[in-house]
C-alpha cells in the first residue's frame, strides 16, 4: 500500500506517516489518499503493520458525526493492513472509539483516559460521600477549564444565567423589602425605649447588606434554583440523557453541573446587592412615619454605618450561599433514581438540603466572622 502526496498527510517527527485532521473534510481526503503515497517518499511504500498517526490537535471542536467518520478511516486503514494511533486524538474522541471494543495500538490504549461518568455514588451509610465526591468532579472540571482542556461553557451559563438571575430578581427583591422593614420596625421599638432611635438606620443598614440580603437570597434560589436544577438532571437522568453523554464522552459534571454552579455564582452578587437595596429602602418609612427620624439623616447614618468589611463579609456570604443551592440542586439530580416519584423526591431533597445548607453556613459564618473581630 502506498500513500499519495497530499495536504492532509505528512510524516510525523519519528517517520511514520501522520494524518492531520482539522475538520471532516480532511478526514474524506485522507480516505481518498489511502491508495498513494507518503509526501516526501514518492517510490517507498508504507509496509504492513506501520502505525498511522491520526493527529487532531487542530481539531476545534468535534462531534458524534466526526467520531464516526474517524472510525470508517480507522477501518480502511486496518483494511490495508496499517494500524491507527489514537494518541494526538482528543480525550473525549479516543475515549469514545474505545466503546469499538478494538483499540488500534498499545499507544492508543495506555494513552486513552478512562470514560468520565457520574462521581460515584457511595455507600447509603455515608451521604456526605457523595458530595465531596461531587464537589471533587466540579474542582477538576473547573480546573480543565481553566487550563483549556474543557468544552467552552459560554452559551450554557448565559442560558443559566438567564434563569438563575433576571428570573430570580423580583421575588428576592420583595421578600429583602419585606424583611428590612420588619427589621425597622422591631428594631427601632427597642431603640425608641433607650432614646436611640438615631442608630436605627445602622441597624438597618448592617443586618440587610451584612446578613439578611444574603440570607434570603439564598433562601430564594433554594425555593426556585435548587428544585429547578434537581427536576431538570432527575428528567435527564429518567430519560437515560446522561447516560448518553457518558457513551459519547462528555463529562457530566462539566457539561450539565459547571455552567449551572458558574451562572448561580455569577448572578448572586447582583442579586445581594439589589435585595440589600431594597431592605434599606423598605426601612425608609418606618424611621421617617413612626421613629421622628428625617429623611437625610436616615441616609446619612446609613451611608455612615456602611463599611468595607460588612460589605466583602455580605458579598462572600452571599456567594457562598448561592454555590451551596448549586450543589444541593445538582446533587440530587444526578444521583435521583429513574421513575416520576424519583423526580418529585428529588426537587423536594434539593430544597430541604439547600436551605439547611444555607442556614448552616449562615449560623456557622457569623459565630467566625464574629469571633474574629469582623
Amino acid at each position: 500500500m502506498n500513500v499519495v502526496s497530499d495536504p492532509v498527510w505528512s510524516v510525523a517527527p519519528d517517520g511514520r506517516p501522520c494524518v492531520r485532521l482539522r475538520d471532516a473534510a480532511d478526514l474524506a481526503r485522507a480516505r481518498r489518499a489511502l491508495d498513494a503515497r507518503v509526501p516526501g517518499a514518492p517510490d517507498a511504500p508504507v509496509p504492513p503493520g506501520t502505525d498511522v498517526l491520526l493527529d487532531g490537535r487542530a481539531l476545534s471542536a468535534w462531534d458524534a458525526a466526526l467520531a464516526v467518520q474517524v472510525f470508517a478511516l480507522v477501518e480502511a486503514l486496518r483494511g490495508q493492513g496499517l494500524s491507527a494511533d489514537l494518541s494526538a486524538l482528543p480525550e473525549g474522541l479516543r475515549g469514545l472509539l474505545q466503546l469499538t471494543g478494538r483499540p488500534d495500538s498499545a499507544a492508543a490504549a495506555a494513552a486513552a483516559p478512562p470514560l468520565p461518568t457520574v462521581p460515584p455514588a457511595g455507600s447509603a451509610r455515608w451521604p456526605g460521600v457523595r458530595t465531596l465526591a461531587l464537589v471533587g468532579g466540579v474542582l477538576l472540571a473547573a480546573a480543565r477549564w481553566l487550563r483549556g482542556r474543557a468544552m467552552p461553557l459560554g452559551r450554557d451559563v448565559l442560558r443559566q444565567l438567564d434563569e438563575a438571575g433576571p428570573g430570580a430578581l423580583a421575588i428576592v427583591v420583595l421578600t429583602c423589602g419585606l424583611i428590612g422593614l420588619m427589621l425597622a420596625y422591631m428594631g427601632g421599638a427597642q431603640l425608641e425605649r433607650m432614646g436611640a432611635q438615631g442608630f436605627l438606620a445602622d441597624v438597618v443598614t448592617v443586618g440587610m447588606v451584612r446578613e439578611l440580603a444574603g440570607l434570603m437570597t439564598g433562601i430564594v434560589l433554594a425555593g426556585r434554583v435548587a428544585s429547578a436544577f434537581a427536576a431538570q438532571l432527575a428528567s435527564m437522568q429518567a430519560g437515560e440523557e446522561i447516560d448518553a453523554l457518558v457513551v459519547l464522552g462528555v463529562d457530566p459534571v462539566e457539561h450539565l453541573v459547571l455552567p449551572r454552579l458558574a451562572a448561580l455564582l455569577l448572578a448572586a452578587p447582583a442579586l445581594l446587592a439589589f435585595g440589600a437595596l431594597a431592605g434599606v429602602l423598605a426601612g425608609w418609612p418606618a424611621a421617617v412615619l413612626s421613629y421622628g427620624l428625617s429623611s437625610a439623616e436616615y441616609f446619612a447614618q446609613c451611608t455612615r454605618a456602611l463599611t468595607f468589611t460588612h460589605l466583602w463579609i455580605g458579598l462572600f456570604k452571599g456567594v457562598v450561599y448561592a454555590g451551596l443551592v448549586g450543589l444541593a440542586g445538582c446533587r440530587e439530580g444526578l444521583y435521583a433514581g429513574r421513575s416520576a416519584q424519583d423526580m418529585g423526591r428529588a426537587a423536594t431533597a434539593a430544597v430541604v438540603r439547600a436551605l439547611v445548607w444555607v442556614i448552616g453556613a449562615a449560623c456557622l459564618s457569623t459565630v467566625v466572622f464574629t469571633s474574629l473581630g469582623y
